[in-house]
């Protein structure tokens, strides 16, 4: 039996036996030396940092390339700390999920030190103010969730907390935006030294998101007294702070119960899964499906370590940028919530099951391949098609990676304009293009209404995921009775016309009235959902 800390490295032959591999270098040299000039902290020290990011720079240490680790930071969900990192000595075992159901496993040991941001911790606290006082510290990176870098709520007012932190300053700060500006506070007194604050959240422009929130702390801290100009002067200057953009693409879902076992069949102790209180899956292990991507801004006025050497594209901003659109707008995020919404209205709860259906497989290759990829943007790093036909025949069939339509459900107002509505208007930018002659796109967003009525193909009742417009989509679409196509009366028209939502009227480029009558096909009654997506894929 072995278990999941620094000791049992020693039986490497017995690792060897099981197929796992381990870490090639000396962990405690590592260690030794990301405390005494350490290069890189990262705040956000959940699943995506454990099974994708920690395992770039294990790349790097056992190339020999660099000697420090990563300083891992839990803002949000101290357990993780508590239960996951100390207790098996910040180690992680990964597990890579191939379609086939291979699994790669192999012990990630490249955290030097794991931390709570927490000022109550003050043994914590102090070691991380220590830590950015250093002048060989590179980089701080983030996968802290878009909520993370949000001060205010839906009405424009500062969130408790952060008004809070505004009225006490630097000393005491709670809130992680806070928390990582009271630290900047402290590396401008000991000499305004040059860092990188890299943004690795799944949100367009995030290294812009991360700014503002800095700033604008750090601003009213100056209104407030607590610092001066010379700090807003160093935040602001992008040759001592900078702020790169970054595009990062790799499904690390919730512990898996398949991988469990299996790991517990080879003899390993301890695998157990555990939801923390603050209700976060997580396990000795990351199961993970193995294609990954990170594109970063490189931007690093302190310097960085190799990042190209384990994989990561270095570029401009305009490439980044143009990297996350390509991935948003055509080539993943648009075959997903297209996926989500008929998934759910015929009863799915698998993705990876849904791309067995003839027809939804037959939809989303339409979707991307016939009407997204004659106005793809092209990074010229990444080949769009490559990436598609990675998706659509390893990535989202992989049935070894637990994904939901009822999750990729969620917010799916706030998702529509760019991954559909950016295709649908470079279409109308195109003169040897016509919008009008979409048909799967369209297809899609009559699902996703059809979605809204909260019934399914077979006219049961579904609880619909969250969303921030749904009250207000589903009052507008009251009357609409599945069955009752006369109960149709035009209900849709303010939502089709709603630039706001699709970035478009999609009336004044030819699609509000097909979009209308793909809707009354696919209300028509109970198996109608089934019936026009035969029709029309046929």
């Amino acid at each position: 039996m072995l278990s999941l800390k620094e000791d049992s490295l020693k039986d490497i032959t017995n690792w060897e036996a099981l197929d796992i591999k381990i870490p090639k270098f000396n962990r405690s040299t590592m260690k030794q030396a990301t405390l005494e000039h350490p290069t890189w902290i990262h705040f956000g020290a959940g699943n995506i940092f454990r099974g994708f990011i920690a395992k770039l720079q294990q790349q790097l240490l056992e190339e020999g390339k660099v000697s420090e680790g990563i300083v891992a930071i839990e803002s949000f969900d101290y357990d993780i700390i508590d239960k996951i990192y100390r207790p098996f000595d910040n180690l992680t075992l990964l597990a890579l999920m191939h379609p086939d159901g291979r699994l790669d496993k192999e012990i990630i040991g490249s955290v030097g030190k794991a931390l709570k941001a927490d000022v109550t911790q003050q043994e914590d606290y102090e070691l991380l103010k220590t830590l950015f006082r250093k002048p060989s510290l590179q980089m701080v990176s983030f996968t802290i969730t878009e909520k993370g870098y949000v001060l205010q709520d839906v009405h424009g007012n500062h969130l408790p907390v952060i008004e809070k932190d505004l009225k006490e300053g630097p000393i005491a700060p709670i809130h992680v935006m806070s928390f990582i500006s009271s630290l900047l506070y402290e590396r401008y007194k000991v000499g305004a030294m040059p860092i990188a604050l890299v943004s690795m959240d799944n949100c367009s422009h995030n290294g812009e998101k991360l700014q503002n929130s800095v700033l604008t702390i750090a601003k009213a801290w100056l209104s407030n007294g607590f610092v001066e100009q010379g700090f807003i002067d160093y935040l602001s200057d992008a040759q001592r702070v900078a702020f790169p953009w970054s595009m990062i693409d790799k499904i690390t879902p919730r512990p898996s119960h398949t991988v469990q076992k299996e790991l517990e069949k080879q003899g390993l102790l301890d695998m157990t899964p555990i939801v923390t209180n603050r209700n976060t899956f997580i396990a000795p292990f990351v199961n993970a499906e193995a294609p990954q991507y990170l594109v970063v801004e490189d931007c690093f006025p302190n310097g960085r370590p190799p990042l190209e050497d384990a994989g990561v594209y270095l570029t401009s901003r305009e490439v980044v940028n143009q990297t996350e659109t390509m991935k948003v707008t055509t080539c993943l995020n648009p075959l997903h919530t297209a996926l989500a919404v008929y998934g759910c209205l015929l009863g799915y709860t698998s993705i990876a099951e849904e791309m067995k259906d003839p027809q939804l497989k037959e939809l989303v290759s339409r979707i991307g391949y016939q009407e997204g990829m004659p106005v793809v943007v092209d990074p010229k790093i990444l080949s769009p098609k490559n990436f598609i036909d990675e998706v659509i025949e390893k990535r989202l069939p992989n049935p070894y990676i637990p994904d939901m339509p009822q999750r990729i459900a969620t917010d799916t107002s706030q998702k529509v304009g760019i991954r559909f509505g950016e295709t649908i208007k470079a279409y109308n930018k195109r003169k040897d293009l016509d919008s009008s002659k979409l048909t799967y796109i369209p297809l899609a967003l009559a699902g996703w209404l059809r979605y809204l009525l909260g019934v399914d193909d077979r006219g049961n009742s579904f609880e619909r995921s969250s969303d921030p417009m749904l009250e207000i989509l589903t009052n507008m679409l009251e009357g609409i009775t599945l069955g009752q196509p006369s109960s149709y009366t035009g209900q849709l028209k303010p939502i089709l016309e709603n630039e706001t939502l699709f970035g478009i009227n999609l009336y004044e480029v030819g699609l509000g009235d097909k979009v209308e009558q793909f809707f009354l096909k696919l209300i028509s009654g109970e198996g109608a959902v089934r019936h026009t997506l035969q029709e029309l894929l046929a």
